[in-house]
């Protein structure tokens, strides 16, 4: 109960803070975890822009990149306390404290872009309201490119990932290392290419945007195409932040997030197979995994699933129930 009511007490005089300033014309201060020139971070870019226009100027919103004002791990905090009015966030990285915002991390079932949206909007609604308790609105969504595996060596089976250290960034990639026998270390992307020169991490899961904005061809050589899940990445603005605008201010965000997400998802749609592309041109191995690999990994996500659906019961089943048109 002391705890709630302090974090009551926080909630309330941030709220206050943030409602005082939206009142006026509002600078906002929006961290990101990812670098500049990734499509993300761009993309932050064009939705803060939007805002400047749509709201003649009364938001003004600076974007801060690659974990420069706060670190990924600290975004969500930062957003809910209003230390940080908005910010960037990776979505299922917050799984481990609500297991409802891994609904975009179920291995292998949906594995396209078309299908990839179709799941979110079969979670949104409760997605939403799980934010909502976390003090949190979220404006936008965007996908990743599909999930696969790096390594620096050739990998045909569990057999060849024994002992490896394992950049994970959520529950799930942890619990795909530890399936594998595989070694998980909690890494954040502003921090990979270090972890990856130090030893630190020998091998991840990730999309090939990754890959290539960390140029990891300077410490791995093999990239395995899985394609198990595209996660998402979502823009959330504190609650009371949001409630202290008006309905016009409101309604002119929405919009440029709106268009912005839509933009987004186009954009990662498109660079998915540039971002191979670029891998193999800087002298990485890129391949589908063998039948034998991709067999053990569908048998670790169907697990994984199970998992998940016992951890947020009916309203996991709700949205799979959904997804699958039951």
């Amino acid at each position: 109960m002391i705890a709630n009511f302090t974090k009551t007490v926080a909630y309330s005089v941030s709220a206050l803070a943030l409602s005082a300033a939206a009142a006026a014309a509002e600078k906002w201060d929006m961290p990101m975890a990812y670098a500049a020139t990734n499509f993300h971070s761009e993309m932050g870019v064009v939705f803060a822009d939007k805002v400047r226009d749509y709201t003649g100027g009364e938001i003004d919103i600076t974007v801060h990149p690659g974990g420069s004002l706060f670190k990924g791990g600290e975004i969500k905090r930062a957003v809910q306390t209003g230390q940080a009015p908005i910010g960037e966030r990776f979505m299922s990285a917050h799984a481990n404290e609500a297991p409802l915002l891994g609904w975009d991390n179920l291995p292998f079932v949906a594995t396209t872009y078309a299908d990839n949206e179709k799941l979110w909007a079969a979670a949104k609604d409760k997605v939403n309201a799980q934010l909502s308790d976390l003090n949190l609105v979220a404006l936008y969504t965007c996908p990743w490119p599909g999930q696969g595996f790096y390594f620096n060596k050739e990998v045909g089976s569990s057999a060849d990932t024994q002992g490896v250290k394992f950049r994970s960034y959520n529950t799930a990639t942890a619990t795909f290392a530890e399936e594998l026998g595989m070694i998980p270390v909690q890494i954040e992307a502003a921090e990979l290419s270090q972890a990856l020169a130090t030893g630190v991490a020998e091998a991840f899961i990730s999309s090939g945007s990754t890959g290539y904005d960390r140029k990891v061809w300077e410490h791995l050589s093999h990239y395995y195409k899985v394609n198990a899940w595209l996660p998402r990445n979502y823009v959330i603005v504190n609650k009371q932040a949001w409630e202290g605008l008006g309905d016009d201010m409101q309604a002119a965000v929405q919009k440029a997030a709106d268009e912005t997400g839509a933009a987004c998802a186009a954009k990662s749609e498109e660079l998915a197979n540039w971002y191979f592309d670029q891998l193999s041109e800087n002298g990485m191995t890129v391949t589908d995994a063998s039948p034998e690999f991709l067999g053990e990994l569908k048998a670790i996500g169907a697990k994984m699933t199970e998992e998940w659906l016992a951890s947020v019961g009916d309203d996991g089943k709700a949205i799979l129930d959904a997804y699958n048109g039951n």
